[in-house]
């Protein structure tokens, strides 16, 4: 052998090296701080599990703080909601229009929204997904692999609000 082509397989054999050694001590480092005897970091130890209903609740939430988006959920859901709201006591569900599939590190979500008229469709359907993807990655710390936004309708200006008559005068 040429002392160039020695020279080549050994920075080849420092280079596979350096590649292995980091991923050799991450094992380490992961393997101490998972034992039972009080190393590592106290964050780690233990697990943390996200219910689907937490992510929901973040969504609408969130969904529901961008201009443009006048309710959420279809047509029968927000008929339902609207009575439920206004029985005493009762409180608004802000997960209507919202489903959430939590997995351990990543989560994908559905909403159902009502556009004002006049707001561009497109815009309003971005900058939910924007606000939610925000609000869930922050809050919960979950990967959002995917928000699909179905607009079930439009709020047109001289739709009237579906308020019961006050039974007081």
């Amino acid at each position: 052998m040429t002392d160039a082509s020695q020279s080549a397989r050994a920075d080849q054999a420092a280079k596979a090296a350096q590649v292995k050694e980091p991923a050799a001590e991450e094992t380490r480092r992961t393997s101490l701080g998972k034992g039972g005897g009080g190393s590592g970091d106290p964050a780690s130890r233990g697990r943390t599990t996200i219910a689907d209903g937490v992510v929901e609740k973040i969504a609408g939430l969130a969904a529901r703080d961008v201009v443009g988006v006048h309710a959420m959920g279809s047509g029968m859901s927000r008929t339902f909601g609207a009575v439920r709201d206004r029985v005493p006591g009762g409180r608004p569900d802000v997960t209507r229009g919202v489903k959430a599939e939590v997995g351990e590190v990543q989560t994908a979500i559905d909403l159902e929204i009502v556009v004002e008229y006049g707001f561009s469709i497109r815009d309003v359907a971005g900058a939910v997904r924007e606000n939610v993807i925000s609000a869930v990655e922050r809050m919960a710390g979950l990967e959002v692999v995917e928000v699909n936004i179905a607009v079930s309708d439009v709020k047109l200006p001289e739709d009237e609000e579906e308020e019961p008559e006050s039974r007081l005068q």
